[in-house]
């Protein structure tokens, strides 16, 4: 017979279980445009944010693996959108979906445009999103460009769509700069939850990966 504690130790955390589900994460295709996306059915969580928030540094370290999203030097380069597939023994459950940075001052005007439009389509007509992830960073809070995005979204949280606001860099701020910043930006997300990031620190990481995981498997205990 197996002793309570013997029991207890072979128990994974929430924490545990949803990092673990996470470090599955594979590349599954890239879309340049809508049209190229797959029709899916499980459950897809999207990354948007502005080029310099650390969207590409905060997939990798959620996944625990160092070149799943590209992170490139030059802000702003990326053009498509990229899924990831997650799911144990090769068996995909739910998608991640790292959509183009925005807010770049090097990209032409037109792209901007372009891509922006892109990004308000796929907000609002994917029919298997299920969350949004919005990076950003609390030194510099939301800008013009994360207010549009939030009231592109804001019928569809209301309909129930989850949204998580993580304020990246967090390192960079002492105790009271982060709590000032959380204030703040609860104010600002409308009602979704607000968690406080670094990658550098793995401060905010299993929380979010929690709730990431709660919302690709509602059906779960």
């Amino acid at each position: 017979m197996t002793s309570a504690p013997a029991q207890l130790a072979g128990t994974k955390t929430p924490a545990a279980l949803a990092m673990g589900w996470l470090h599955t994460a594979r590349f599954l295709t890239t879309a340049p445009t809508l049209d190229f996306l797959p029709a899916l059915a499980v459950p897809e969580i999207a990354f948007v944010g502005r080029s310099n928030a650390g969207k590409s540094t905060c997939i990798n370290t959620l996944a625990q693996q160092k070149r799943l999203a590209f992170a490139s030097k030059t802000p702003g380069r990326t053009q498509s959108i990229n899924l990831f597939a997650l799911g144990k023994q090769g068996v995909t459950d739910s998608i991640l979906a790292d959509l183009p940075g925005y807010g770049y001052a090097a990209v032409p005007k037109q792209d901007k445009l372009r891509w922006q439009q892109v990004m308000a389509n796929y907000l609002v007509t994917r029919e298997n999103l299920r969350a949004v992830v919005l990076l950003c960073d609390p030194r510099h809070g939301l800008t013009e460009l994360d207010d549009i995005l939030l009231e592109v979204i804001r019928p569809r949280v209301e309909e129930g769509l989850k949204f998580l606001l993580l304020l990246t860099k967090a390192d960079k701020l002492n105790r009271s700069e982060q709590a000032k910043a959380l204030s703040i930006a609860r104010l600002q997300a409308g009602g979704g939850e607000v968690k406080p990031f670094s990658a550098l620190k793995k401060q905010g990481v299993e929380e979010a990966a929690v709730l990431l995981s709660q919302w690709a498997h509602p059906e779960a205990p």
